[in-house]
């Protein structure tokens, strides 16, 4: 699809590696640095789907950097300069091994597991008789496994700690961090007009301290709906005006899909694709309260090349 990067294969000067991610391209710099291409890559349900969104690698981009900067008195984080739209360069973390999820709301998968019969993830229990998007007494964190490929896992906190994945200490400050991290997102998301529902953290570690890494508060790793008119929807049984990826979720559903064996990912016409990107830039100007800067995209590859090496060549001079 016109200006949306789906695929990066840079060489540049002491690159160790390259890992590409279900979204991000990441290249490891002397392994001292990590160049993060945030691509027009869309994926649910752990499927990469056929199409890229033009702009969503800016919007996820600068919703992170913006974020990582937002929180950087509550922890470290990985983030050293944003040279182009759709790249962060940053320190090369060790990654832990799990991904902390926070859920103020029974929403998305939670909510799938609850209409299910379920009444606990991760070893915590839902109380009975919500609904759908209503709000949970105290946010609760379920944290998940980090697949390579395939899909993340729920763990509980005891088989994290019991399978080596982090210490009980490191898992008891990771937890502590996601909370806050939560809350503080909360705080911008309100004073936005917007509630931000659940997200998820991920963290490594430089020596041994704790560092936050790779996106925060994006569309892609968290769920908002609209605060007006929330409590409203919620007591006539309406479904939330939400911004976030669940509504791609939801199109993919509707049309037979869910990540399942022998499924098939609905055509993705342009039309479609354009709504997607006009999604993500709606959310990018309500998170932020700036108007959504469009890039200059007329080759955009070697823009984001030539914005990369020049970082480089300036920060090894």
């Amino acid at each position: 699809m016109k200006n949306a990067i789906v695929r990066t294969d840079f060489r540049f000067k002491d690159q160790k590696s390259v890992y590409k991610g279900k979204v991000r391209d990441v290249y490891n710099i002397k392994d001292e640095l990590l160049v993060m291409v945030a691509t027009d890559r869309i994926s649910a349900f752990d499927v990469i789907l056929p199409e890229g969104i033009p702009y969503k690698g800016q919007v996820l981009n600068q919703i992170a950097a913006k974020f990582l900067d937002d929180t950087e008195d509550i922890v470290p984080n990985w983030k050293i300069a944003v040279p182009d739209p759709m790249v962060t360069i940053g320190r090369l973390c060790e990654p832990l091994k799990v991904e902390m999820v926070i859920r103020g709301y029974l929403s998305g998968h939670a909510w799938r597991e609850y209409k299910a019969g379920k009444r606990s993830i991760c070893g915590v229990t839902m109380p009975e008789g919500m609904k759908e998007n209503d709000r949970f007494p105290v946010p609760m964190i379920t944290p998940t496994t980090k697949a390579a490929v395939g899909h993340d896992e729920d763990i509980a906190p005891e088989d994290i700690i019991r399978l080596g994945f982090v210490s009980r200490e490191d898992y008891n400050r990771l937890e502590d961090l996601t909370r806050k991290l939560y809350q503080r997102g909360n705080e911008i998301a309100n004073s936005m007009g917007l509630i931000l529902v659940d997200t998820k953290y991920e963290f490594g570690k430089v020596d041994d301290e704790i560092y936050l890494i790779d996106e925060i508060h994006t569309p892609d790793s968290s769920r908002y709906f609209y605060k007006e008119g929330y409590e409203e929807r919620q007591a006539k049984g309406e479904p939330q005006k939400q911004l976030s990826k669940e509504f791609v979720r939801e199109w993919l559903m509707a049309n037979g899909f869910q990540g399942q064996e022998g499924q098939v990912v609905p055509e993705m016409t342009e039309d479609y694709v354009i709504s997607v990107s006009d999604r993500y830039i709606e959310l990018y100007e309500q998170i932020t309260g700036q108007p959504f800067v469009k890039a200059d995209t007329s080759n955009v590859i070697s823009r984001v090349q030539k914005n990369i090496e020049a970082f480089l060549a300036a920060y090894y001079r």
